[in-house]
């Protein structure tokens, strides 16, 4: 087991384990035990009451964060020529499809979002075993798999996130940066979770947040009242 330094122990004293804190008193904790040098980027962890092996029990969708997430999306169009001036208009940091399908071939995923017409979709479809356990595969349901293209990558430059429940039914993503004000957290987080609470599977019964837990990287993990989202 990894020995906690200094800096983590002092952290962790500052978070009771057995308290569940309001939003916006999670938040102000998150900032209080960060201790890295650098912005570090705030996430937040779901337990759903799903059963994620059953296909009327997946929960994915998009949400449209306020305030985005703090970070430049290097973000990969792959279209057809015709489409290449709209996707560069609307702030593509790569356009292109054959050149770049084969720099993926390769190893090649410096990127963080790509986005693709339909028609591409079959030259596309050979990289899933690259691009899906990376979570990097265009998808109809995540908006990324379009033929408005110039809307799809505005979208995902201005905060939008692609999510998508774990097999063990958690859905985990950031929603922001440390150097965010509380505010900005805040209505991030509640995004997030009215987008949850619209996607919740018919199917799913009993009781469908399960927690909710807020953390910063290499931060503790604080668990967050679920009236205090609205849930």
């Amino acid at each position: 087991m990894a020995k906690l330094t200094k800096n983590h122990k002092k952290a962790v004293s500052l978070v009771d384990p057995g308290k569940s804190y309001s939003l916006n008193e999670a938040i102000e904790l998150v900032k209080k035990t960060s201790y890295v040098k650098f912005n570090a980027s705030v996430d937040i962890d779901v337990r759903l009451g799903v059963d994620p092996k059953q296909a009327n029990q997946m929960v994915r969708g998009v949400a449209s964060l306020p305030h985005g997430i703090g970070k430049e999306v290097r973000v990969l169009a792959l279209v057809n020529p015709d489409k290449e001036s709209e996707a560069r208009s609307a702030g593509a940091d790569f356009v292109g499809l054959d050149d770049f399908i084969q720099k993926i071939e390769k190893g090649w995923t410096d990127i963080d979002v790509i986005i693709c017409t339909p028609d591409v979709m079959a030259k596309v479809g050979r990289l899933g075993r690259v691009l899906g356990p990376r979570g990097l595969m265009p998808n109809p349901k995540s908006g990324t798999v379009t033929t408005d293209v110039a809307k799809a990558v505005l979208e995902v430059k201005a905060g939008k996130i692609d999510f998508k429940v774990d097999k063990t039914g958690i859905i985990h993503t950031t929603i922001g940066k440390l150097n965010f004000s509380v505010d900005q957290l805040a209505e991030n987080a509640k995004e997030l979770i009215q987008v949850l609470n619209k996607l919740k599977p018919t199917a799913a019964k009993g009781t469908y947040f399960r927690s909710i837990y807020l953390t910063s990287t290499m931060g503790p993990g604080i668990k967050i009242e679920n009236n205090s989202v609205g849930v």
